[in-house]
Protein backbone atom coordinates (compact mmCIF):
# COMPACT_ATOMS: atom_id res chain seq x y z
CA UNK A 1 0.00 0.00 0.00
CA UNK A 2 1.30 3.46 -0.95
CA UNK A 3 1.36 6.08 1.76
CA UNK A 4 0.64 9.69 0.87
CA UNK A 5 1.66 12.77 2.82
CA UNK A 6 0.18 16.20 2.42
CA UNK A 7 2.48 19.20 2.65
CA UNK A 8 1.18 22.71 2.84
CA UNK A 9 3.26 25.71 1.72
CA UNK A 10 3.01 29.27 2.91
CA UNK A 11 0.28 30.13 0.39
CA UNK A 12 -1.89 27.30 1.58
CA UNK A 13 -1.49 25.17 -1.57
CA UNK A 14 -1.45 21.43 -1.14
CA UNK A 15 1.29 19.40 -2.75
CA UNK A 16 0.86 15.69 -3.20
CA UNK A 17 3.88 13.48 -3.34
CA UNK A 18 4.21 9.76 -3.47
CA UNK A 19 6.38 7.87 -1.10
CA UNK A 20 9.89 7.91 -2.53
CA UNK A 21 10.60 4.44 -1.34
CA UNK A 22 7.64 3.02 -3.19
CA UNK A 23 7.72 5.14 -6.37
CA UNK A 24 11.53 5.37 -6.89
CA UNK A 25 13.02 1.96 -6.15
CA UNK A 26 16.46 3.07 -7.32
CA UNK A 27 16.74 5.82 -4.68
CA UNK A 28 17.28 5.41 -0.93
CA UNK A 29 14.32 6.52 1.19
CA UNK A 30 16.18 8.46 3.85
CA UNK A 31 14.56 11.03 6.04
CA UNK A 32 17.56 13.32 5.66
CA UNK A 33 16.91 13.48 1.89
CA UNK A 34 13.38 14.78 2.31
CA UNK A 35 12.78 18.23 0.91
CA UNK A 36 12.08 21.08 3.23
CA UNK A 37 8.77 22.75 2.32
CA UNK A 38 10.44 26.11 2.73
CA UNK A 39 12.75 25.29 -0.18
CA UNK A 40 9.91 24.68 -2.64
CA UNK A 41 9.08 27.46 -5.10
CA UNK A 42 6.09 29.61 -4.36
CA UNK A 43 4.47 28.52 -7.67
CA UNK A 44 5.81 25.24 -9.08
CA UNK A 45 6.04 24.91 -12.85
CA UNK A 46 6.36 21.97 -15.21
CA UNK A 47 8.45 22.33 -18.37
CA UNK A 48 7.27 20.22 -21.32
CA UNK A 49 9.46 20.06 -24.42
CA UNK A 50 6.98 19.92 -27.30
CA UNK A 51 8.18 19.38 -30.89
CA UNK A 52 8.35 22.43 -33.09
CA UNK A 53 5.31 22.97 -35.32
CA UNK A 54 5.77 20.96 -38.51
CA UNK A 55 4.25 22.18 -41.74
CA UNK A 56 3.13 19.43 -44.06
CA UNK A 57 4.36 20.42 -47.52
CA UNK A 58 2.60 19.08 -50.60
CA UNK A 59 4.39 16.58 -52.80
CA UNK A 60 4.95 18.95 -55.67
CA UNK A 61 6.69 21.39 -53.31
CA UNK A 62 8.85 18.66 -51.84
CA UNK A 63 9.93 17.68 -55.33
CA UNK A 64 11.73 20.98 -55.88
CA UNK A 65 12.38 22.15 -52.32
CA UNK A 66 15.99 23.08 -51.46
CA UNK A 67 17.14 23.88 -47.95
CA UNK A 68 18.11 27.53 -47.66
CA UNK A 69 20.62 26.83 -44.84
CA UNK A 70 24.12 26.33 -46.15
CA UNK A 71 25.98 23.26 -45.00
CA UNK A 72 29.37 23.46 -43.28
CA UNK A 73 31.24 20.22 -43.99
CA UNK A 74 33.55 20.76 -41.05
CA UNK A 75 30.64 21.12 -38.67
CA UNK A 76 29.04 17.96 -39.93
CA UNK A 77 32.29 16.06 -39.58
CA UNK A 78 32.71 17.21 -35.98
CA UNK A 79 29.25 16.07 -34.97
CA UNK A 80 28.80 12.66 -33.49
CA UNK A 81 26.61 11.30 -36.21
CA UNK A 82 26.60 8.03 -37.95
CA UNK A 83 25.12 8.19 -41.45
CA UNK A 84 23.46 11.23 -42.99
CA UNK A 85 20.71 10.43 -45.49
CA UNK A 86 19.22 12.81 -48.00
CA UNK A 87 15.86 11.87 -49.50
CA UNK A 88 15.54 12.62 -53.20
CA UNK A 89 11.96 12.82 -54.44
CA UNK A 90 11.39 11.09 -57.73
CA UNK A 91 8.44 9.65 -59.54
CA UNK A 92 5.47 11.16 -61.34
CA UNK A 93 5.31 14.28 -59.18
CA UNK A 94 8.92 15.26 -59.77
CA UNK A 95 8.64 14.45 -63.45
CA UNK A 96 5.49 16.52 -63.78
CA UNK A 97 7.19 19.51 -62.14
CA UNK A 98 10.27 19.13 -64.35
CA UNK A 99 8.12 18.82 -67.45
CA UNK A 100 6.16 21.91 -66.48
CA UNK A 101 9.36 23.88 -65.95
CA UNK A 102 10.77 22.74 -69.29
CA UNK A 103 7.49 23.60 -71.02
CA UNK A 104 7.55 27.11 -69.56
CA UNK A 105 11.13 27.58 -70.72
CA UNK A 106 10.33 26.28 -74.18
CA UNK A 107 7.25 28.47 -74.40
CA UNK A 108 9.27 31.49 -73.40
CA UNK A 109 11.67 30.79 -76.26
CA UNK A 110 9.02 29.63 -78.73
CA UNK A 111 7.99 31.42 -81.86
CA UNK A 112 5.04 33.71 -82.43
CA UNK A 113 2.61 30.81 -82.23
CA UNK A 114 3.34 30.03 -78.57
CA UNK A 115 0.59 31.21 -76.21
CA UNK A 116 2.99 31.85 -73.37
CA UNK A 117 5.36 34.06 -75.37
CA UNK A 118 2.41 35.82 -76.99
CA UNK A 119 0.99 36.72 -73.59
CA UNK A 120 4.34 38.09 -72.48
CA UNK A 121 4.65 40.22 -75.60
CA UNK A 122 1.13 41.56 -75.24
CA UNK A 123 1.90 42.56 -71.66
CA UNK A 124 4.82 44.66 -72.85
CA UNK A 125 7.63 42.39 -71.73
CA UNK A 126 10.77 42.07 -73.82
CA UNK A 127 12.13 38.63 -74.62
CA UNK A 128 15.32 37.73 -72.76
CA UNK A 129 16.43 35.60 -75.72
CA UNK A 130 17.46 37.15 -79.05
CA UNK A 131 14.72 36.66 -81.64
CA UNK A 132 15.45 35.44 -85.12
CA UNK A 133 14.13 37.10 -88.25
CA UNK A 134 11.78 34.15 -88.76
CA UNK A 135 9.71 35.36 -85.81
CA UNK A 136 8.69 38.51 -87.69
CA UNK A 137 5.72 36.87 -89.38
CA UNK A 138 2.67 38.53 -90.88
CA UNK A 139 0.40 36.87 -88.32
CA UNK A 140 2.37 38.54 -85.54
CA UNK A 141 2.87 41.99 -87.04
CA UNK A 142 -0.34 42.68 -88.94
CA UNK A 143 -3.39 43.85 -87.03
CA UNK A 144 -6.25 41.59 -88.06
CA UNK A 145 -8.73 44.30 -87.09
CA UNK A 146 -7.26 46.60 -89.72
CA UNK A 147 -6.75 43.91 -92.34
CA UNK A 148 -9.12 44.23 -95.28
CA UNK A 149 -10.87 41.05 -96.38
CA UNK A 150 -9.74 39.91 -99.80
CA UNK A 151 -12.03 40.26 -102.78
CA UNK A 152 -14.29 37.17 -102.96
CA UNK A 153 -13.91 34.71 -105.79
CA UNK A 154 -16.71 33.12 -107.72
CA UNK A 155 -20.45 32.92 -107.56
CA UNK A 156 -23.01 35.17 -105.91
CA UNK A 157 -20.56 36.52 -103.35
CA UNK A 158 -18.31 38.02 -106.02
CA UNK A 159 -21.31 39.49 -107.88
CA UNK A 160 -22.65 41.10 -104.70
CA UNK A 161 -19.24 42.54 -103.92
CA UNK A 162 -19.03 44.12 -107.37
CA UNK A 163 -22.61 45.41 -107.26
CA UNK A 164 -22.09 47.16 -103.91
CA UNK A 165 -18.69 48.56 -104.94
CA UNK A 166 -17.00 46.53 -102.24
CA UNK A 167 -19.26 47.60 -99.39
CA UNK A 168 -20.66 44.07 -98.89
CA UNK A 169 -18.02 41.37 -98.71
CA UNK A 170 -19.29 37.92 -97.79
CA UNK A 171 -15.97 36.26 -98.52
CA UNK A 172 -15.28 33.37 -100.86
CA UNK A 173 -17.94 30.91 -101.88
CA UNK A 174 -17.94 27.41 -100.44
CA UNK A 175 -16.44 26.01 -103.64
CA UNK A 176 -13.58 28.49 -103.59
CA UNK A 177 -12.89 27.84 -99.90
CA UNK A 178 -12.70 24.11 -100.63
CA UNK A 179 -10.25 24.72 -103.46
CA UNK A 180 -8.03 26.94 -101.32
CA UNK A 181 -8.08 24.41 -98.50
CA UNK A 182 -6.95 21.72 -100.93
CA UNK A 183 -4.18 24.03 -102.15
CA UNK A 184 -2.96 24.46 -98.58
CA UNK A 185 -2.81 20.69 -98.08
CA UNK A 186 -0.88 20.14 -101.29
CA UNK A 187 1.45 23.06 -100.61
CA UNK A 188 2.53 21.86 -97.15
CA UNK A 189 6.13 22.71 -96.37
CA UNK A 190 8.52 19.75 -96.54
CA UNK A 191 11.86 20.23 -94.83
CA UNK A 192 14.86 17.97 -94.52
CA UNK A 193 15.47 16.80 -98.08
CA UNK A 194 13.62 15.33 -101.03
CA UNK A 195 10.66 12.98 -100.57
CA UNK A 196 10.53 9.83 -102.72
CA UNK A 197 7.12 8.49 -103.77
CA UNK A 198 7.03 5.39 -105.99
CA UNK A 199 3.89 4.52 -107.96
CA UNK A 200 3.66 0.75 -108.40
CA UNK A 201 1.56 -2.34 -109.02
CA UNK A 202 2.10 -5.91 -110.20
CA UNK A 203 -0.45 -5.61 -112.99
CA UNK A 204 0.33 -3.91 -116.28
CA UNK A 205 -2.17 -1.80 -118.19
CA UNK A 206 -4.04 -0.40 -115.16
CA UNK A 207 -2.98 3.21 -115.74
CA UNK A 208 0.07 3.37 -113.47
CA UNK A 209 1.95 5.73 -115.81
CA UNK A 210 -1.15 7.89 -116.22
CA UNK A 211 -1.62 8.12 -112.46
CA UNK A 212 2.06 9.06 -112.05
CA UNK A 213 1.69 11.88 -114.59
CA UNK A 214 -1.56 13.14 -113.04
CA UNK A 215 -0.07 13.11 -109.55
CA UNK A 216 3.05 14.95 -110.71
CA UNK A 217 1.03 17.58 -112.57
CA UNK A 218 -1.27 18.20 -109.61
CA UNK A 219 1.73 18.63 -107.32
CA UNK A 220 3.77 20.79 -109.67
CA UNK A 221 0.86 23.10 -110.58
CA UNK A 222 0.19 23.92 -106.92
CA UNK A 223 3.49 23.70 -105.08
CA UNK A 224 6.22 26.31 -105.38
CA UNK A 225 9.14 23.86 -105.20
CA UNK A 226 10.36 21.47 -107.89
CA UNK A 227 8.75 18.12 -108.71
CA UNK A 228 10.20 15.45 -110.99
CA UNK A 229 8.86 12.09 -112.19
CA UNK A 230 11.39 9.37 -113.08
CA UNK A 231 10.50 6.57 -115.46
CA UNK A 232 12.19 3.54 -113.89
CA UNK A 233 10.20 0.96 -115.82
CA UNK A 234 12.66 -1.63 -117.21
CA UNK A 235 10.05 -2.73 -119.77
CA UNK A 236 10.19 0.35 -122.02
CA UNK A 237 8.33 2.96 -119.98
CA UNK A 238 6.09 5.55 -121.65
CA UNK A 239 5.99 8.25 -118.98
CA UNK A 240 7.80 10.80 -121.18
CA UNK A 241 5.13 10.34 -123.85
CA UNK A 242 2.46 11.72 -121.51
CA UNK A 243 4.01 15.20 -121.88
CA UNK A 244 5.39 17.12 -124.82
CA UNK A 245 8.78 15.44 -125.00
CA UNK A 246 11.53 17.99 -125.41
CA UNK A 247 14.69 15.91 -125.23
CA UNK A 248 15.92 12.50 -126.23
CA UNK A 249 17.97 12.08 -123.06
CA UNK A 250 17.12 9.27 -120.66
CA UNK A 251 18.08 7.96 -117.24
CA UNK A 252 21.09 6.32 -118.91
CA UNK A 253 22.40 9.73 -120.03
CA UNK A 254 21.91 11.13 -116.55
CA UNK A 255 23.96 8.30 -115.04
CA UNK A 256 26.70 8.85 -117.59
CA UNK A 257 26.88 12.63 -117.06
CA UNK A 258 26.28 12.60 -113.28
CA UNK A 259 29.84 13.65 -112.44
CA UNK A 260 29.61 16.78 -114.62
CA UNK A 261 26.23 17.96 -113.29
CA UNK A 262 26.90 20.55 -110.60
CA UNK A 263 23.89 22.86 -110.95
CA UNK A 264 20.24 22.76 -111.90
CA UNK A 265 21.01 24.37 -115.25
CA UNK A 266 23.23 21.37 -116.05
CA UNK A 267 20.33 19.01 -115.34
CA UNK A 268 17.63 20.93 -117.21
CA UNK A 269 18.59 19.83 -120.77
CA UNK A 270 18.21 16.18 -119.75
CA UNK A 271 14.55 16.36 -118.71
CA UNK A 272 11.26 17.29 -120.37
CA UNK A 273 9.13 20.09 -118.92
CA UNK A 274 5.36 20.19 -118.69
CA UNK A 275 3.16 23.31 -118.66
CA UNK A 276 2.48 22.59 -114.98
CA UNK A 277 6.26 22.82 -114.26
CA UNK A 278 6.53 19.04 -113.87
CA UNK A 279 9.90 17.65 -115.01
CA UNK A 280 10.05 14.12 -116.42
CA UNK A 281 13.12 11.95 -116.84
CA UNK A 282 12.49 9.34 -119.53
CA UNK A 283 13.57 5.72 -119.63
CA UNK A 284 15.41 4.11 -122.53
CA UNK A 285 13.33 3.13 -125.53
CA UNK A 286 15.44 0.03 -126.10
CA UNK A 287 14.15 -2.70 -123.75
CA UNK A 288 17.65 -4.16 -123.43
CA UNK A 289 19.03 -0.85 -122.21
CA UNK A 290 16.06 -0.37 -119.93
CA UNK A 291 16.67 -3.75 -118.37
CA UNK A 292 20.31 -2.80 -117.82
CA UNK A 293 19.22 0.16 -115.68
CA UNK A 294 19.72 -1.48 -112.30
CA UNK A 295 19.84 -0.62 -108.60
CA UNK A 296 23.16 1.24 -108.85
CA UNK A 297 21.93 3.36 -111.74
CA UNK A 298 18.77 4.29 -109.88
CA UNK A 299 20.75 5.30 -106.79
CA UNK A 300 22.88 7.63 -108.92
CA UNK A 301 19.79 9.22 -110.43
CA UNK A 302 18.05 9.46 -107.05
CA UNK A 303 21.04 11.09 -105.36
CA UNK A 304 21.35 13.62 -108.14
CA UNK A 305 17.67 14.56 -108.36
CA UNK A 306 17.44 14.85 -104.56
CA UNK A 307 19.86 17.78 -104.78
CA UNK A 308 17.52 19.88 -106.94
CA UNK A 309 13.97 18.60 -106.32
CA UNK A 310 11.73 18.44 -103.27
CA UNK A 311 9.48 15.60 -104.51
CA UNK A 312 10.67 12.70 -106.64
CA UNK A 313 8.01 10.42 -108.15
CA UNK A 314 9.06 7.06 -109.57
CA UNK A 315 7.01 5.22 -112.19
CA UNK A 316 7.93 1.61 -111.37
CA UNK A 317 7.57 -1.39 -113.61
CA UNK A 318 5.59 -4.55 -113.00
CA UNK A 319 8.75 -6.47 -112.08
CA UNK A 320 8.43 -6.11 -108.34
CA UNK A 321 11.53 -8.23 -107.69
CA UNK A 322 13.70 -6.19 -110.03
CA UNK A 323 16.74 -4.58 -108.38
CA UNK A 324 15.42 -1.10 -109.22
CA UNK A 325 12.34 -1.85 -107.12
CA UNK A 326 14.51 -2.67 -104.12
CA UNK A 327 16.39 0.63 -104.39
CA UNK A 328 13.12 2.49 -104.91
CA UNK A 329 11.42 1.05 -101.83
CA UNK A 330 14.46 1.66 -99.64
CA UNK A 331 14.16 5.39 -100.32
CA UNK A 332 10.34 5.55 -100.33
CA UNK A 333 8.61 7.96 -97.94
CA UNK A 334 5.16 6.93 -99.21
CA UNK A 335 3.77 4.69 -101.94
CA UNK A 336 0.83 4.87 -104.33
CA UNK A 337 -0.55 1.51 -105.46
CA UNK A 338 -2.65 1.59 -108.63
CA UNK A 339 -5.53 -0.83 -109.12
CA UNK A 340 -7.97 -1.31 -111.93
CA UNK A 341 -11.68 -1.87 -111.50
CA UNK A 342 -11.77 -5.54 -112.51
CA UNK A 343 -11.54 -8.58 -110.26
CA UNK A 344 -8.07 -9.71 -111.30
CA UNK A 345 -6.66 -6.15 -111.26
CA UNK A 346 -7.91 -5.57 -107.72
CA UNK A 347 -6.58 -8.95 -106.61
CA UNK A 348 -3.11 -8.28 -108.02
CA UNK A 349 -3.02 -4.85 -106.38
CA UNK A 350 -3.91 -6.46 -103.06
CA UNK A 351 -1.17 -9.06 -103.60
CA UNK A 352 1.25 -6.18 -104.13
CA UNK A 353 0.40 -4.94 -100.64
CA UNK A 354 0.88 -8.45 -99.27
CA UNK A 355 4.31 -8.69 -100.87
CA UNK A 356 5.32 -5.36 -99.38
CA UNK A 357 4.22 -6.44 -95.91
CA UNK A 358 6.05 -9.76 -96.22
CA UNK A 359 9.28 -8.00 -97.18
CA UNK A 360 9.42 -5.54 -94.30
CA UNK A 361 7.49 -2.59 -95.75
CA UNK A 362 4.47 -2.80 -93.49
CA UNK A 363 4.75 0.88 -92.53
CA UNK A 364 4.57 1.88 -96.19
CA UNK A 365 1.47 -0.25 -96.66
CA UNK A 366 -0.35 1.28 -93.71
CA UNK A 367 0.46 4.77 -95.02
CA UNK A 368 -0.21 3.90 -98.67
CA UNK A 369 -2.78 5.39 -101.02
CA UNK A 370 -4.62 3.15 -103.49
CA UNK A 371 -5.59 4.89 -106.73
CA UNK A 372 -8.54 3.02 -108.19
CA UNK A 373 -8.60 3.59 -111.95
CA UNK A 374 -12.23 3.29 -113.01
CA UNK A 375 -11.43 3.67 -116.70
CA UNK A 376 -10.28 0.08 -117.15
CA UNK A 377 -12.40 -2.61 -118.75
CA UNK A 378 -14.83 -4.44 -116.53
CA UNK A 379 -15.31 -1.57 -114.12
CA UNK A 380 -19.02 -1.35 -114.91
CA UNK A 381 -19.51 -4.99 -113.91
CA UNK A 382 -18.02 -4.90 -110.43
CA UNK A 383 -18.99 -3.30 -107.14
CA UNK A 384 -16.41 -0.58 -106.74
CA UNK A 385 -17.47 0.10 -103.16
CA UNK A 386 -16.54 -3.48 -102.26
CA UNK A 387 -13.07 -3.02 -103.73
CA UNK A 388 -12.71 0.26 -101.86
CA UNK A 389 -13.82 -1.36 -98.62
CA UNK A 390 -11.20 -4.09 -99.02
CA UNK A 391 -8.35 -1.66 -99.60
CA UNK A 392 -9.43 0.69 -96.81
CA UNK A 393 -8.92 -2.20 -94.40
CA UNK A 394 -5.26 -2.31 -95.42
CA UNK A 395 -4.14 1.20 -96.43
CA UNK A 396 -4.67 4.77 -95.30
CA UNK A 397 -7.00 5.94 -98.09
CA UNK A 398 -8.49 5.00 -101.45
CA UNK A 399 -9.39 7.42 -104.23
CA UNK A 400 -11.08 6.89 -107.58
CA UNK A 401 -9.55 8.16 -110.80
CA UNK A 402 -12.45 8.72 -113.21
CA UNK A 403 -12.64 8.04 -116.89
CA UNK A 404 -11.52 10.95 -119.06
CA UNK A 405 -11.45 10.87 -122.88
CA UNK A 406 -8.13 12.66 -122.95
CA UNK A 407 -6.52 10.10 -120.63
CA UNK A 408 -8.03 7.23 -122.58
CA UNK A 409 -6.38 8.51 -125.79
CA UNK A 410 -2.96 7.62 -124.38
CA UNK A 411 -1.27 10.74 -125.80
CA UNK A 412 0.25 13.76 -124.12
CA UNK A 413 -1.90 15.04 -121.27
CA UNK A 414 -3.15 18.60 -121.42
CA UNK A 415 -3.72 19.18 -117.71
CA UNK A 416 -5.72 22.37 -118.23
CA UNK A 417 -7.99 20.59 -120.70
CA UNK A 418 -8.93 17.74 -118.38
CA UNK A 419 -12.46 17.49 -117.08
CA UNK A 420 -12.94 19.32 -113.81
CA UNK A 421 -13.81 16.13 -111.96
CA UNK A 422 -10.60 14.49 -113.21
CA UNK A 423 -8.44 17.40 -112.07
CA UNK A 424 -10.15 17.44 -108.68
CA UNK A 425 -9.43 13.73 -108.27
CA UNK A 426 -5.77 14.27 -109.17
CA UNK A 427 -5.53 17.14 -106.71
CA UNK A 428 -7.19 15.10 -103.98
CA UNK A 429 -4.69 12.30 -104.63
CA UNK A 430 -1.86 14.81 -104.34
CA UNK A 431 -3.26 16.16 -101.07
CA UNK A 432 -3.62 12.66 -99.61
CA UNK A 433 -0.02 11.83 -100.49
CA UNK A 434 1.30 15.03 -98.94
CA UNK A 435 -0.83 14.51 -95.83
CA UNK A 436 1.07 11.29 -95.18
CA UNK A 437 4.49 12.96 -95.33
CA UNK A 438 5.95 14.53 -92.17
CA UNK A 439 6.75 18.21 -92.44
CA UNK A 440 10.27 17.57 -91.15
CA UNK A 441 12.46 14.61 -91.92
CA UNK A 442 12.48 12.19 -88.96
CA UNK A 443 9.44 13.84 -87.27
Amino acid sequence: MIAKSNNTDEAGEVLESNDAADTRPDETADASDSTDPADLPASPTIAVNLPAPVRSAPEDELAIAIDDVSVNPGRIASQEVGTTSIAVVTGPVAQAVATSANADTAADQSGPGGDFSRRRRLSGEVSTMPESAAMLTADRLLDSRKRKRARPEGGWNAALYAATLGLVNLGDSAKVRARKHLDQRINKSLQGGARFIPVLTRKGGVGKTTVTALLGMALASTREDRVIAIDANPDRGTLAERVNKQTGCTVRDLVTKAASITSFSDLTPLVSHDETRLDILASDTDPLLSEAFDEDGYNVVADLTARFYSIVLTDCGTGIVHSVMRATLQRADAVVVVSGGSVDEARLASETLTWLEANGYGDLVRNAIVALNTATQGTNLVKLEEIEGHFRSRVREVIRIPYDPQLAAGSAIDYAGLKEFTKNSARELAALVIDGLPGKRGA
